[in-house]
């Protein structure tokens, strides 16, 4: 029995070495999955927490009829999907005769796909696991033609199957954190080999594409292409609020608990410098009934968008009404966000700093990390971690007009170096297609 398990033994050990890592990397992965699957699906029903897409993840999904010309999109979650945004629009126009597939990793993301491209991409779905047979179900369902991964996604199987079936593989606005690239540095044998099959890999900037260099992207082809999420337009739409003789700071997309803290800082402002308005927008219109009382205890007026009320007349002015935020941003002189003195991870900055107004904004900014990474390297937004600190940057803004001149003038800046990202990949597209 003995010399059974030996010789058992020693032929596992040459299977082993005449494959690869990703012999290895596909088995350990496989039988990882299959034992801890069931135990990770009784802590999330515990928790409440369901499995979302983990069929479709599987690759047990209907055949999608698109064909044998698709572009595939890979955003992981919500800050990368909303990256994507005007990329896969412009996609659809520039090749209409691909079909458009978006894929995501996480549920926020998934609902936020289906919001934004319901009526651009052909099939919207959740990414594969990365394991064999799950990648190569997913691969022979969707065919796509290339396939554009946001960020820094890097999965050995499925870049494995791209390669062997002959299909093109991007990373696009390509990024790794310190900790990120620390963990990789350590594993860049690994790395190497799975980097080697991608086409090309584009980067957000030089720091990035030499972090990849160094755990084994291919030096030749390896580019910068700067950050799709400065692909943005202001809206040339005009807005009347009674602005014109005062200065407004807006909180964007408040959330509970951040009312308080936003007029409260404003009431000490008002204080002091008696030509500041805010205008509060809610993220959710229906908690109004609550921010009034806050607003009526600090003795402050308050009117309603809805209403037609104007800055001439209040001290805030409530934003009531739908899909005017954006526009918004046009005419205050800087903004808070909100979503970012909580756990929602923040709201995309990007709309206020278009306009070239400064930004502020609470720890809790996962949702858009490197946005904020870039802003804050300058004038043109700060990360602030409690509200005391909101209230001494504010204050800066309002005292100090030669910082704030200068925290216009970074905003404009950093759009003009971080710009032109979307036509990179496009051109890629077209020199591809």
């Amino acid at each position: 029995m003995m010399t059974y398990t030996i010789i058992l033994i020693l032929l596992i050990l040459v299977v082993i070495s005449l494959f690869s890592e990703l012999f290895l990397y596909g088995l350990v992965s496989t039988i990882l999955f299959i034992i801890l699957l069931p135990f990770y699906y009784l802590i999330r029903v515990f928790n409440r927490k369901f499995l979302y897409g983990w069929k479709e993840k599987l690759g047990f999904f209907q055949s999608p009829n698109l064909g044998d010309k698709v572009i595939m999109y890979h955003g992981v979650s919500v800050g990368e999907v909303i990256a994507l945004e005007n990329l896969i629009k412009k996609t659809k126009e520039e090749f209409p005769d691909y079909k458009i597939v978006v894929t995501t990793g996480t549920k926020t993301g998934q609902e936020i796909a289906q919001k934004k491209f319901s009526n651009v991409a052909d099939f919207i779905t959740y990414f594969p696991f990365d394991i064999p047979f799950c990648v190569d179900m997913f691969l022979k369902k969707v065919n796509p033609t290339v396939v554009l991964i946001a960020e820094t996604e890097l999965w050995p199987v499925f870049s494995f199957f791209c390669k062997s079936k002959g299909i093109y593989l991007y990373t696009i606005n390509g990024r790794m954190s310190d900790s990120t690239y620390k963990l990789y540095k350590l594993l860049s044998h690994f790395f190497k080999m799975v980097l080697s099959r991608y086409t090309k890999i584009l980067t957000q900037s030089e720091i990035d594409r030499n972090k990849l260099v160094s755990i084994g992207a291919p030096v030749d082809r390896t580019f910068v292409m700067k950050n799709l999420k400065f692909d943005v337009k202001p809206s040339f739409d005009k807005v009347e609020i009674g602005q014109n003789d005062h200065r407004v700071i807006i909180a964007g997309s408040t959330h509970k608990g951040e009312d308080e803290i936003i007029l409260e800082v404003f009431k000490n402002k008002l204080q002091k410098f008696d030509d500041i308005k805010l205008l509060l927008v809610p993220r959710h219109l229906t908690r109004i009934e609550q921010i009034i009382p806050i607003i009526e205890k600090l003795g402050l007026s308050y009117g309603f968008r809805s209403k037609g009320n104007t800055f001439n007349d209040y001290d805030v002015i409530i934003l009531d009404t739908m899909g005017e935020l954006s526009k918004m941003y046009s005419i205050c002189d800087f903004a808070f966000i909100g979503g970012s003195f909580n756990k929602t991870g923040g709201h995309n900055p990007l709309e206020a700093t278009v306009y070239s107004k400064p930004t502020i904004t609470g720890p809790s900014i996962h949702n858009f990390r490197d946005i904020y990474w870039l802003l804050s390297q300058s004038n043109a937004g700060k990360i602030v971690k409690n509200p005391a600190q909101l209230d001494e940057y504010i204050e800066k803004l309002l005292s100090d007009k030669e910082f704030y001149a200068q925290a216009c003038k970074d905003c404009e800046t950093i759009f003009q170096d971080q710009q032109g990202a979307l036509d990179v990949v496009i051109k890629e597209l077209k020199e591809l297609l």
